[in-house]
């Protein structure tokens, strides 16, 4: 799916550029793979092969909603893919957010130009907000999701960060993926060393050896990252990516982090009995 048209979305993708990390893009590929062809069996075909005929005659959601007035201007758009168009009670649920969010921004704009209607500060009259999901992995049951947010709410940058949903068909509801798990601390304690190893890894390659100390020498935990599951397959999850947001791991300049651990026996144990069936070590 096309990428937003939004220049401060444009700002956000050559932020990942320069600062070498993996783009959102690159992020939700590493992670998992869609299906084949999904009407490959026209025996007893799979919930998988079902939903996916259905959402190639779905269309993509691209919406936009931009204002110019008195020096200053607002910009939003909001997108999801195909697969999240064909399942219209999740369709309700994102569109009821794109709402909020857009009513909320149109109330922090328009306080702003009564604040600095009349006065010379582009950055004090200047809002932006995007956020597109993308599918992380498409399982018979499940469907992973990864959103790329990104706001400007004035001075010298934006800044973007990331979200996470599993849509379950058979419950017809959306789910945290933290919420596959018994726990986040039984999550985390399978998780933590090879996650921080992993990390330590990929900020002493970008800081060149060197170690900046203090707050951003420290490994973040379960509840500062967003965690995504993936699929090798398209059968079950196997792996889980841990996404760190520019300032939760390093400085803006850095970028964001992304990890993918594959699934381990020991975080197998941690996923509750209900979902266990979907998932599976490597």
């Amino acid at each position: 799916m096309r990428r937003l048209g939004l220049g401060n979305a444009l700002a956000f993708s050559l932020a990942l550029a320069v600062t070498g990390c993996s783009s959102p893009e690159e992020m939700s590929a590493d992670l998992g793979t869609e299906s084949a062809d999904p009407v490959g069996s026209i025996i007893a075909p799979s919930m998988e092969q079902v939903a996916d005929a259905i959402a190639a005659d779905a269309t993509p959601m691209a919406f936009e909603d931009n204002a110019e007035q008195d020096g200053g201007s607002r910009d939003f758009a909001y997108a999801w893919p195909r697969q999240v168009s064909a399942i219209e009670p999740l369709v309700s649920l994102l569109d009821a957010e794109r709402q909020e969010t857009l009513d909320q921004q149109k109330g922090q704009w328009q306080e702003s130009l009564n604040d600095f209607g009349d006065e010379d500060c582009v950055a004090c009259k200047t809002l932006a907000y995007s956020k597109e999901w993308k599918v992380v992995a498409n399982l018979d049951r499940f469907l992973s999701l990864s959103g790329d947010i990104y706001e400007y709410g004035g001075g010298a940058h934006g800044n973007y960060w990331f979200d996470a949903m599993v849509w379950d068909r058979t419950a017809k509801a959306a789910l945290d993926p933290r919420e596959m798990f018994k726990s986040n601390e039984a999550l985390w304690q399978a998780l933590e060393q090879p996650y921080c190893a992993a990390l330590d890894k990929e900020r002493e390659d970008r800081r060149g050896g060197y170690d900046t100390g203090g707050y951003f020498a420290e490994c973040p935990g379960l509840e500062e990252l967003t965690l995504l599951v993936g699929s090798s397959d398209g059968e079950r999850f196997d792996r889980l990516g841990l996404l760190a947001a520019p300032y939760v791991a390093g400085p803006y300049a850095e970028g964001a982090y992304e990890v993918t651990l594959p699934i381990s026996d020991a975080v197998l144990s941690a996923v509750k009995p209900d979902y266990l069936a979907a998932f599976r070590a490597r």
